[in-house]
């Protein structure tokens, strides 16, 4: 039999922990084997129980979610979902935890379907058992200090386009902010909810060197600007007169995912083709793998994180079995790749590959 996700749930809320618990009874791979309502008691619940995954209120009384993530990750680092508020305090709160190691996180159902929560709940919780953790010792956004690369002084590629899902933020982050100021623009589809993105472009946007923007319906793509698709839509891109511009759509069309990574990148394989870098990071599932082949076989480049700097080694795999990476790469040199690859003409690629 398969071993069962030991699951830890922190919450200083009697309603939430029981609702969780109900949640998670209706998956015979998870079992629940304690709660905690304060940080205090989920310390002793940890070292008594040894969960595999934990599930962490971002507002906790006695010591905020945020202190104890931090102190967890530095101790005794573990899979933690952080559970939050759809606010604009909850938002930041929670970029800040997916900062500090958090995998992932999930929404309260304080206005969306119980049902859907749940669904989303065990599915992060089962990504959560499989993510790599790293002691982290991690700093604010704010307090990080990034030198962007020396611009090349031209570029043959006319578009970057990114795919990413859990461990994302953290690996755009790094990626956006060692990026030339000068460089082609760049359009982003992370998994990530609505009313997220925008915070999330905001708080990068204040630590990089580079323009960084949540993506609007229709304006042009400009050099030197990041543009991070709406949570909860679809973004692609198109042509208009002697320029690209993004659209950002609501449709689903049977997509798991709003924004899609596929979505984005077959418009981009159909409007720019060879004149385009892909890239596919971390995250659970397979989502880009066919859009990035059909960007490859476009004559775009392609290019993957590699598993051991992947959190989640599930799109990058799914990618490089369909044949749609060109190379893998680790997070620490894909900023510098990507620009490589950016300043090489087309021609000069195809025959060397000859």
């Amino acid at each position: 039999m398969m071993k069962k996700i030991r699951l830890l749930i922190i919450d200083d809320s009697l309603l939430v922990r029981t609702m969780i618990r109900t949640i998670i009874s209706t998956d015979p791979s998870i079992d629940v084997v304690g709660d905690a309502a304060d940080p205090f008691e989920a310390r002793d619940k940890i070292k008594q129980l040894n969960p595999d995954v934990a599930t962490l209120d971002v507002e906790m009384p006695k010591m905020d979610g945020l202190s104890f993530l931090e102190k967890i990750m530095s101790l005794r680092p573990m899979p933690v979902v952080m559970v939050s508020t759809l606010t604009q305090k909850g938002a930041d709160v929670t970029l800040r935890a997916l900062e500090l190691g958090a995998v992932d996180y999930v929404a309260k159902p304080l206005d969306q379907d119980l049902m859907v929560m749940a669904q989303e709940l065990i599915l992060k919780i089962k990504i959560a058992s499989n993510a790599r953790i790293r002691q982290s010792g991690r700093q604010k956004l704010s307090d990080r200090t990034h030198k962007p690369m020396v611009s090349p002084g031209s570029y043959a590629r006319k578009l970057i386009v990114i795919g990413s899902s859990t461990g994302g933020v953290e690996s755009l982050h790094d990626i956006i902010c060692n990026l030339p100021v000068d460089c082609p623009p760049v359009v982003i589809a992370q998994h990530i909810s609505k009313g997220f993105s925008e915070r999330f472009a905001l708080r990068v946007d204040k630590t990089c060197a580079i323009n960084v923007k949540e993506a609007e319906h229709g304006e042009k793509l400009l050099a030197g600007t990041v543009y991070i698709g709406q949570g909860g839509k679809h973004i692609t891109v198109k042509k208009s007169g002697y320029g690209l511009v993004c659209l950002v759509t609501e449709d689903t069309d049977g997509e798991s995912y709003r924004p899609s990574v596929d979505r984005l990148f077959c418009s981009v394989a159909d409007v720019v083709g060879a004149d385009a870098v892909g890239v596919i990071l971390t995250g659970m599932g397979k989502d880009g793998a066919l859009g990035l082949l059909t960007m490859r076989s476009s004559g775009a480049a392609t290019l993957g994180q590699d598993e051991a700097s992947s959190i989640v080694y599930g799109m990058p795999k799914a990618a490089m079995m369909a044949g749609a990476v060109e190379k893998q790469v680790p997070l620490s040199h894909m900023a510098r790749e990507i620009i490589q690859v950016c300043a090489r003409s087309a021609t000069i690629r195809k025959a060397a590959a000859v």
